[in-house]
């Protein structure tokens, strides 16, 4: 008996806490809505594993301990290699030549990043966040998962868990959250404007643009250069047309393992002592927040530009400026199809400001870098 007595007062069951019990659940939850509900389920589940991992007493599988997570969280988040790595594949993936066929949009996915700054500025100065936390929290309206990882990983590390799932939490909600509000800052004549087709691009310019690009904006904001330059190689590597065999690496099983590796790290972050804590609640509602305030200012911008163009556009493509790309554009397209019983279909439209707004948030995480570094 006295052996029995020793092996379970040494197991990690005699080691579970009720945070431990919280934490199984929030972990159960986001396996739950990637499973059931399909939110983002290539990084929810990873995230939502690696919650329960970190959450298992003596395991040492949490990202800041000394185990095999802990590896994978040293060499790939605090040394800011995985992040790139994931817009690399990004880059890969995206077409910008709707953005190259409209260059205007580059303005709506600009004016998307407003969340961004309301949301950090909020958090300085109403929520009691130094400003790197601040910053760090800020990126959330982003709607970009990597980008938020990249700059948390270096301005607020202990709070990256509930960065990293509010981000995500709320491009999987993109669907939910975005329609409400272009209902409300739209009028029925504005959602049923037609766009023209947008000029066409030639090949020539298609694989300037990643080169100019990265030049350009990793010269203006060297800080930003580990994203942008990643993202803009990965784009050359799709447009150039000589070497499909990294495309399809960068693109398809890369991108894969590598995403495996970042979102299993990430929830091993969100163990009980660090997750279940007041600025946890905070972070959320700021996200909510950033998200909301940069759908708005596209949108917001796109009803500016149209008192002085001639051509109008769909106000509503202005929502598309947040990051999560296609899902975004997407959510226009559908919103305004059923709001125009199919009359209007935006999807091309809404797609040059969504890739802007990737564009958009990796200069604004550089921004902050470079301010707070």
């Amino acid at each position: 008996m006295e052996t029995l007595s020793e092996l379970i007062t040494s197991s990690g069951f005699a080691g579970l806490s009720w945070g431990n019990a919280v934490m199984f659940l929030v972990g159960g939850t986001l396996i739950f809505l990637a499973i059931v509900k399909k939110y983002e389920p290539l990084l929810l589940i990873p995230i939502g594993f690696g919650t329960l991992l970190a959450n298992l007493p003596l395991a040492d599988m949490g990202s800041y301990g000394e185990g095999i997570i802990a590896l994978i969280y040293n060499s790939g988040i605090k040394t800011e290699l995985l992040p790139p790595i994931i817009f690399l594949g990004v880059g890969v993936l995206t077409d910008f030549r709707p953005l190259l066929g409209r260059p205007l949009t580059f303005l709506l996915g600009a004016a998307a990043q407003l969340g961004i700054f309301v949301a950090a500025l909020g958090a300085a100065y109403l929520m009691g966040f130094t400003p790197r936390e601040a910053a760090s929290i800020g990126i959330i309206g982003g709607a970009d998962g990597p980008t938020s990882i990249f700059l948390a990983s270096k301005l607020a590390p202990h709070l990256l868990g509930p960065i990293a799932v509010a981000a995500y939490s709320y491009m999987s909600l993109v669907p939910i959250i975005q329609p409400p509000i272009m209902r409300m800052l739209t009028t029925k004549k504005e959602r049923a404007i037609d766009m023209p087709q947008a000029r066409p691009v030639s090949k020539t310019t298609a694989i300037m643009f990643p080169i100019v690009t990265g030049i350009v904006a990793s010269l203006g904001v060297p800080s930003s250069a580990p994203l942008i330059g990643m993202l803009m190689f990965g784009n050359l590597l799709r447009e150039c047309g000589v070497t499909e065999r990294l495309r399809k690496t960068a693109g398809g099983s890369m991108i894969d393992i590598v995403t495996i590796f970042l979102g299993i790290a990430v929830g091993a972050t969100m163990d009980a002592a660090h997750f279940l804590t007041v600025k946890t609640l905070m972070i959320l509602v700021l996200g909510a927040v950033a998200f909301s305030f940069s759908t708005a200012g596209g949108l917001l911008l796109a009803k500016v530009l149209n008192l002085f163009l001639k051509q109008k556009i769909n106000p509503c493509i202005g929502a598309a400026g947040v990051s999560a790309v296609p899902m975004s554009a997407r959510v226009v397209q559908q919103f305004v199809h059923d709001e125009t019983d199919g009359q209007v279909n935006p999807l091309m439209s809404a797609m040059g400001p969504n890739v802007a707004g990737v564009i958009g948030s990796a200069v604004a995480a550089g921004v902050f870098l470079t301010l707070l570094t």
